[in-house]
């Protein structure tokens, strides 16, 4: 992937593949605790690094730690082009944090205090095994926090050397209001939402990221699942176009604004390959039309954040 429709540049200075690797899956059940088959997880990070993948997503409250730890056994010391981006200021409680349930709202709680941000990127240069995180993002806005202490404490420590760009992640989104205050505290250079062909309602940001050359990174790339599903509308268009239902998603993606960055995770090598070879699948206008047509009628799962009084 080496053409300017496959990749894409961080701030003014980090070339990266739009084709990246989201790890948050190789932790235990709930993205809590270690792998449960660690060499598996090395093998898949590696795995993806030989194919190309030079953006890998991680946090850390995935596990909450062991995912950075995982990847610092897989790859370190890091091949020069690789970028790690983290997040940190979002809390966990145990493995059934996350867990989607009929009437459950999973366990969303922002702390964005500067001393606990700071503590937080030190322990990820410490677990990650680097000097400075290439791309460090604000897990979720804390509403109890002037944003302006948040990203200036960020703004610190990039200072410091110790962050080298900032970003934003939303649970589920960042708004466009949001990302417009962030830019007065700090060079905003990546937005992570909530996003896929079936929920389009952050569309508004996906544009504001183009129009001011912000990396949009989706999560949830492949709905939750829940269009990958026999049922699912992707599984239906996939039989006829002779793709799998995550390269369909994948494609699309790709397609939709040359500002999209995504990180689609999986512990199998299999759907790895399968993930990336997304890149190379082309469609034409009418049957990206019809793919659309069918994904409207999904009806999209979103999480909804906690708040804390």
């Amino acid at each position: 992937m080496t053409d300017a429709l496959t990749t894409l540049t961080l701030g003014s200075d980090l070339i990266v593949n739009r084709l990246g690797y989201g790890a948050m899956h190789l932790t235990g059940p709930g993205v809590w605790g270690p792998p449960e088959d660690p060499a598996q997880a090395v093998r898949v990070l590696r795995r993806a690094v030989e194919l190309g993948v030079n953006f890998i997503d991680t946090a850390d409250s995935y596990g909450p730690n062991y995912n950075e730890q995982i990847i610092r056994q897989a790859l370190h010391p890091y091949p020069e082009d690789l970028v790690i981006a983290t997040k940190g200021g979002m809390l966990r409680s145990g493995p059934r944090d996350w867990v989607r349930e009929e009437g459950r709202s999973p366990y969303i709680v922002a702390l964005g205090r500067p001393e606990y941000l700071r503590q937080q990127v030190e322990l990820s240069l410490y677990k990650l095994g680097l000097e400075r995180i290439d791309l460090y993002q604000l897990h979720r806005i804390d509403p109890l926090v002037p944003l302006a202490d948040q990203l200036g404490e960020l703004v610190l420590l990039q200072q410091e050397g110790k962050i080298r760009h900032i970003g934003l992640s939303g649970q589920p989104e960042v708004t466009v209001e949001q990302l417009t205050e962030a830019r007065k505290y700090a060079e905003i250079v990546a937005v992570e939402n909530l996003y896929n062909i079936a929920d389009r309602s952050g569309e508004a940001v996906v544009r504001y990221a183009e129009e001011h050359g912000i990396a949009f990174i989706p999560w949830f790339p492949l709905g939750h699942g829940d269009l990958l599903g026999p049922l699912g509308a992707l599984a239906q268009a996939a039989k006829k176009f002779q793709a799998t239902p995550a390269q369909l998603a994948l494609a699309w993606l790709l397609r939709h604004s040359p500002n999209t960055l995504l990180i689609p995770g999986t512990t199998s090598i299999d759907h790895l390959e399968e993930n990336l070879a997304a890149a190379e699948l082309t469609l034409d206008a009418e049957q990206w039309g019809e793919i659309e047509e069918l994904c409207s009628r999904e009806t999209p799962w979103r999480p909804t954040a906690h708040t804390v009084a």
